[in-house]
């Protein structure tokens, strides 16, 4: 079956993904989602599905971490995410299989927004919806990490393989001025507008959830803001929801401008 997919999808993949589908109906491309995969959207006999697929050695790695994310997430409520159905590895490829959400992307909704009112309440309710992921007492997770630690390690290893856009010179001056200690949550670890779904006009809903984790609040804030920084209503009303704590200048150059640069 070839019908709307961009890659060819051979008839083991087929039916591993029909085993929990039902017969496939229509697939189609979300071409507004997946940066680092490719998107589909699946109808079928048991209803809508995403199926998301990556080829790069680098980006194959996330979805495999998203998936293993997925499914721990599976059968609980606190954080809302999409519902884990099934992961396949091929050679070559790795594919991840989850429930289709009601929904836009949050970058979709504000490119669209009738007027600066309705972005503000966009923003508001984003910070709202991060709020709560950073105040979650998550037992899926392991809390005793050192998330900056582990970062750059991984930022030393994207490096030396030149698959990022951060330099030497950056990377060096991030490890010798680390930022100042905070407390630890669970963050989403890629939290821009692009990884947020909005329905009925609220932020509801965590998507590409590779690098969700326990880390430093403060990665995922200045993620969030790094699209609306320039607009000062947007961001106080992306505040107004978050209401935890509010980026230094330093803190929002150290971690949108510095270490996001490797990732």
């Amino acid at each position: 079956m070839t019908r709307g997919l961009k890659f060819n999808i051979n008839e083991e993949l087929l039916s591993n993904i029909e085993k929990s589908t039902g017969r496939i109906h229509q697939i189609d491309l979300i071409d507004d989602q997946g940066w680092t995969s490719t998107v589909h959207k699946i109808s079928a006999q048991n209803g809508l599905f995403i199926l998301k697929s990556s080829f790069k050695e680098k980006y194959r790695e996330w979805l495999k971490t998203e998936a293993e994310v997925l499914e721990k997430l599976k059968d609980q409520q606190d954080i809302p995410v999409p519902g884990f159905i099934n992961y396949i590895e091929e050679s070559g490829h790795n594919h991840l299989l989850m429930t289709y959400e009601k929904g836009i992307t949050l970058t979709k909704a504000l490119r669209g927004a009738g007027n600066h009112d309705e972005k503000k309440q966009l923003m508001k309710s984003f910070g709202e919806l991060l709020k709560r992921l950073h105040e979650t007492k998550s037992t899926h997770f392991n809390w005793n990490v050192n998330w900056i630690e582990g970062e750059l390690k991984r930022a030393e290893r994207y490096l030396e393989a030149g698959e990022c856009d951060g330099d030497r010179t950056l990377f060096e001056k991030l490890r010798a001025n680390p930022l100042p200690e905070i407390s630890q949550t669970v963050i989403h670890g890629d939290c821009t507008t692009d990884n947020v779904m909005v329905s009925d006009g609220e932020v509801s809903l965590f998507i590409d959830l590779g690098g969700m984790t326990v880390g430093d609040p403060r990665y995922d804030v200045a993620l969030a803001l790094r699209k609306v920084m320039a607009d000062i209503e947007l961001t106080e009303a992306f505040y107004k929801g978050y209401g935890r704590f509010r980026l230094s200048s330093k803190e929002f150059n150290y971690l949108e401008n510095g270490l996001y640069e490797f990732f």
